[in-house]
């Protein structure tokens, strides 16, 4: 047997007792799960442990599950003999000792295989990449980083590049993969950078700004897990497309915590299913829309025109504007939300309608002197507190109000708060539908406005209420059935205690709550109030001063990840500089790193992308890219756009891989319908071989091949984004007017 052989016998032998261990444990996690499952009438301190048992089994189960089939993917062996085989999660053995079988690719132990070199190998003489199909070991490659030692194996790699490279040719499945076998010296140091403060991750496409964002998330969950599996991580993307694409990648690393949303997703209850136009989307971006709903919410607070006469056991009293402005004004002294501060203003109201009540038939008409004394004062006011005429009037000049009904009215009239260019640009009916502009603005009325607590009571008690009906219901159909049970049996059967015996209605609906089994990110997803134990942004540029002010308030430690690229910044809305984003909440408190290194796009492509953006910036400087196809792309001229589409598209279409058709959104229907199998509208699937997207789709996104439509219709930022999505070939197809960049090629 050759030496080649040998190790690829070797690792594999390895392989498969690290799957018999790791069947081993889903074995006993599923039998435990299903036992402890089983266990559902014990005392409450058992049911605890079950359930806790029931969390920590299943998470293993997840992870194990996730992983299966690329468990192991290296080994480093030490100057010092050890050898240390490196995995997605780590495993020990389930003796006492508990030795480790494979380690975790965040443990300290592990980033050697990352960053050693052969200038600094890190106490290393050889790293080994691990290549499996399934359980099976199909290719090894060593590097050799102690150049004294003198043993050779076979699968040395001469420029240890092999795996990566591998990687990038690889067809692309519609899916993001982890990098977790191919992380580069530059990105472990961002993925392993502090979990405290903001962190800026800059860098052109193609860098791995976001596998390295993902890949960061899934390390601060291994190194914090205490603390950010109570607060969760939250992850904010572009749009749903991109979230899908992305979608799999942390549980591919053995985490599953993590809550995943676009913006126009953190408002709950609320779901973004509209468009705004770029003009509209630009007003509602402004910091100053913050400014202008405080003023709304005031206007709100009104006063009569010119009076309110309430009827009070057959006295007509009078609430005037001056009345009522001093009660406004004690009330807004106090500086709190508007639906907290209406307590404030009834008891203001309540307290001038006594008074001129009290005035009005408690008074001696010989010398004014009051005649009633504070008990009769406290029932007059008790008694007006009664009065349906009050409260009409209380919630005519204060009135509760939903975000939903504070936003929708003010964008139905947004006149006399904006500029009339920029309130035509955002009016609409109030039955529209949201846009992920308005969540901004549904999310700082929910500041302005706050929660009245009396309400939110109210509400809690009405919940438990049914709770406990329910309950009740399912006692007495319980005792129901042991009645009927046991009424043919002796007198001795009939004592065995029921549900109905030990246990009320109300102590059942209390164990009914507390059994959350939710996740911290699916209890996050649900409560707008939630803390973040760390936020990780991708395509942060992008976002506008009203989103920032939502995201802050998710973060009050300022613990987030900032990914982007300034030059890609297309949304009108959009701040674009990351001194503009971040000064008003952390100054200059921040880290800024950049990516520099081209992954995903090819020099050819590159080259085409780079002069686009430097025929408006001469000084642009487009990341480096790793590799060169030999494959230049091409620009054409068609007058017959759909049929110039089909056929590139049976041109570019790859033998594996996925193809994009990117062109402006006015154009999907005609393109789709000569395209089979695409359809125009919808939310794409990524995972078929031909997607149909426009420019802002394809944010983020990779593909073998792309075919962009008409660039004379992009922007800037756009078209640069559009032509650096793939990753071997590009085509350009034209019938009007071409960028000058282009022109040539």
């Amino acid at each position: 047997m050759s030496n080649s052989d040998f190790e690829l016998q070797r690792e594999q032998q390895f392989i498969d007792a690290l799957y018999m261990r790791v069947d081993a444990l889903r074995g006993d996690t599923e039998a435990g799960v299903t036992d402890a499952l089983a266990q559902g009438n014990t005392p409450m301190q058992a049911r605890l442990e079950r359930d806790i048992l029931v969390a920590e089994r299943s998470g293993l189960l997840t992870a194990l599950n996730a992983v299966d089939g690329s468990l192991c993917f290296g080994r480093i062996d030490l100057t010092s003999g050890d050898t240390h085989h490196i995995g997605r999660i780590g495993l020990r053995t389930d003796d006492a000792e508990r030795t480790p079988i494979l380690i975790d690719w965040r443990a300290d132990v592990a980033r050697p295989f990352y960053l050693a070199t052969g200038h600094t190998p890190m106490g290393l003489r050889r790293r080994r990449h691990i290549t499996t199909s399934g359980r099976t070991v199909t290719a090894l490659h060593d590097e050799i980083l102690d150049l004294g030692d003198r043993e050779r194996t076979g699968h040395e790699d001469p420029t240890g590049d092999a795996v990566l490279l591998a990687a990038l040719d690889a067809a692309r499945t519609g899916r993001m993969h982890d990098i977790v076998q191919t992380i580069q010296a530059e990105q472990d140091e961002i993925i392993r950078a502090p979990h405290r403060g903001v962190l800026v991750v800059e860098g052109g496409p193609g860098t791995g700004k976001t596998a390295v964002a993902l890949h960061r998330a899934a390390y601060l969950l291994y190194e914090h897990r205490e603390l950010l599996a109570k607060r969760a991580v939250l992850i904010v993307g572009p749009n749903p497309a991109f979230l899908g694409y992305i979608g799999e990648v942390l549980p591919s690393l053995g985490e599953t915590g993590v809550l995943l949303a676009t913006v126009g997703e953190l408002f709950p209850g609320v779901r973004a299913t509209a468009t705004d136009t770029r003009a509209a989307a630009a007003v509602k971006g402004r910091a100053d829309m913050a400014d202008v709903l405080a003023d709304v919410v005031r206007d709100w607070q009104a006063l009569p025109d010119p009076v309110i006469a309430i009827e009070h056991d057959r006295e007509i009293l009078m609430l005037d504007d001056g009345l009522v402005k001093v009660a406004r004004e004690k009330t807004r002294a106090a500086r709190l939300p508007h639906n907290v501060a209406r307590e404030h203003f009834e008891g203001h109201i309540l307290n001038t309608l006594t008074e001129l009540y009290a005035e009005r038939v408690g008074t001696d008409p010989y010398d004014g002197s009051s005649l009633l004394d504070e008990s009769d004062i406290t029932q007059i006011r008790d008694e007006i507190a009664e009065n349906p005429e009050v409260w009409a009037a209380i919630d005519q000049l204060w009135p509760r109000l939903t975000p939903q009904r504070l936003v929708a009215d003010f964008l139905a009239d947004p006149v006399g708060h904006l500029p009339d260019e920029d309130a035509a640009a955002i009016r609409r009916p109030v039955t529209r539908a949201w846009t992920v502009s308005d969540v901004p603005l549904l999310d700082e009325a929910a500041e302005l406005l706050g929660v009245d607590e009396r309400v939110a009571r109210a509400l809690a008690e009405r919940e438990r209420e049914t709770q406990v009906a329910y309950a009740q219901g399912v006692l007495d159909v319980s005792y129901a059935s042991r009645t009927y049970e046991f009424e043919d049996k002796d007198e001795e059967d009939s004592e065995v205690l029921s549900a109905h015996d030990i246990i009320d209605a109300e102590r059942f609906a209390e164990r009914h709550e507390e059994d959350d089994h939710r996740s911290a990110a699916e209890r996050a997803a649900a409560d707008r109030t939630w803390a973040f134990g760390h936020i990780i942004v991708d395509e942060a540029q992008e976002l506008s001063p009203m989103a920032w002010r939502l995201l802050m308030r998710r973060s009050p430690t300022r613990s987030m990840t900032l990914v982007g690229d300034p030059a890609q910044t297309a949304e009108a809305a959009g701040v674009g500089s990351w001194e503009r984003i971040l000064e008003p909440y952390v100054q200059d408190r921040w880290e800024h790193t950049r990516l520099g290194v081209n992954y995903r796009t090819p020099a050819e492509i590159m080259e085409l992308a780079a002069a686009v953006v430097r025929a408006e910036n001469p000084g642009f400087e487009p990341p480096s890219s790793v590799r060169s196809t030999g494959v230049r792309p091409w620009v054409r001229a068609t007058d017959d756009l759909p049929g110039a589409v089909a056929e590139a598209v049976k041109e570019l279409t790859p033998a594996e891989g996925r193809l994009a058709v990117i062109a402006p959104r006015h154009l999907h229907r005609r393109l789709a319908a000569r395209l089979d199998g695409v359809t125009a509208g919808a939310e794409p699937d990524l995972t078929r071989t031909v997607v149909l997207l426009d420019p802002r789709q394809s944010k983020g996104l990779e593909f073998d091949s792309v075919l962009v439509v008409e660039p004379g219709l992009y922007g800037t930022s756009d078209l640069y984004v559009a032509l650096t999505r793939a990753t071997q070939r590009l085509g350009v197809l034209h019938t009007g007017r071409l960028p000058k960049a282009l022109v040539t090629t």
